[in-house]
């Protein structure tokens, strides 16, 4: 499966701007700023594809990324709490609308920064994903910002911290030096092959 093969589609800001799901979709979901785009980015070696904002919560739209096999969905970073609250409903009524609109979503890569707990909106989301028996699974970001110990405490306080969802599986990731991101890629490839 070529993971470097992949071009920018189209970003879409209402439900009527999505494109029609012709492949499986890979969809990134997480808070804003937890690094989702750098790690679009890493996973097709591309330092641009996935616009990285300075300025957390300024992806607003739904961007898709055409790979020969698969479609990379890149959904708006949520909780942010700078964003006023029309701004707030626009951006849930289309990441519902696109979530529930009956898409080949192959798997969701939740991710949570590593050196933090959950957020509120974190947990949210996870429950949402888990109660409607959404494929996903969990990356781990900003894994090269630990040293050896602080990472091994973070992972036992997280399995507890995600003891909720203990089928789940965690990928410890860095998008810096590109640890974990083989396994993330064999996982990808086992959910678009079904």
């Amino acid at each position: 499966m070529n993971f470097n093969k992949v071009e920018f589609e189209l970003s879409a800001g209402v439900v009527a701007q999505l494109p029609e799901s012709t492949k499986p979709e890979i969809v990134f979901s997480g808070h804003s700023n937890v690094g989702k785009s750098s790690l679009i980015n890493k996973l097709v070696q591309r330092k641009n594809l996935a616009r990285v904002s300075s300025q957390p919560g300024k992806t607003a739209t739904i961007n898709f990324f055409d790979a020969e096999d698969f479609k990379l969905v890149d959904l708006p970073g949520y909780g942010y709490a700078k964003v006023s609250k029309a701004e707030k409903a626009r951006w849930a009524e289309l990441v519902e609308g696109y979530l529930s609109a009956g898409r080949n979503i192959a798997l969701i890569i939740q991710i949570i920064d590593i050196r933090h707990k959950p957020t509120k909106d974190d947990y949210d989301m996870l429950d949402f994903l888990y109660q409607s028996k959404a494929p996903f699974v969990i990356a781990l970001t900003k894994r090269d910002k630990l040293k050896k110990t602080a990472y091994q405490k973070r992972i036992d306080e997280l399995l507890d911290e995600l003891a909720d969802y203990e089928e789940t599986e965690l990928f410890p990731v860095s998008s810096q030096n590109g640890e974990g991101l083989d396994d993330l890629k064999e996982v990808i490839e086992e959910y678009i092959n079904g």
